[in-house]
């Protein structure tokens, strides 16, 4: 890794990191996150028992729309044409939690991972507007980058 910070040219100015002359591999990112609420919550999420509709498919989609917008989000993010977006929901009763795995996929000239970390972030947003009137006190934890592959860097394993 370098400790250089490449979003700053030489006079200290942010700017766009210049990809062009990078190669074009397969990337993937895998990213993860919790959302934590009352078990009662939780229930009615799987039950189904929300005004506003199906929670989890409604977040699942807020996630690929996130994944495929990060570049409109994070200024110095460049657009990527992703090939893949998967958006994974696990209830976890035990600890009245909904985690979300992302993984996001592309081939191109540089990495996935904010798109995967941006997909994450939203689906969990998500889940909290969808179930705000009945649990505000929800909490988002836990959102880390899994692992990277492509790119001149190579694997990386959390």
């Amino acid at each position: 890794m370098s400790d250089k910070l490449n979003h700053f040219n030489e006079r200290g100015e942010a700017h766009m990191v210049d990809v062009g002359d990078k190669a074009a591999t397969r990337r993937r990112a895998v990213a993860e996150g919790r959302i934590y609420m009352q078990g009662d919550t939780l229930q009615r999420i799987l039950q189904g028992d929300n005004k506003k509709g199906d929670v989890l498919a409604v977040a699942r989609i807020a996630g690929i729309m996130a994944a495929k917008k990060t570049a409109e989000l994070i200024p110095l993010c460049h657009p990527l044409a992703l090939s893949h977006v998967d958006i994974e929901l696990l209830p976890d009763a035990q600890a009245a939690s909904v985690l979300c795995r992302a993984t996001v996929e592309t081939t191109g000239n540089t990495g996935v991972e904010m798109e995967a970390l941006t997909a994450v972030q939203i689906t969990l947003l998500t889940i909290y507007d969808m179930c705000k009137a009945m649990d505000r006190g929800m909490r988002m934890s836990d959102i880390q980058l899994l692992s990277k592959l492509g790119g001149k860097s190579g694997e990386w394993q959390r």
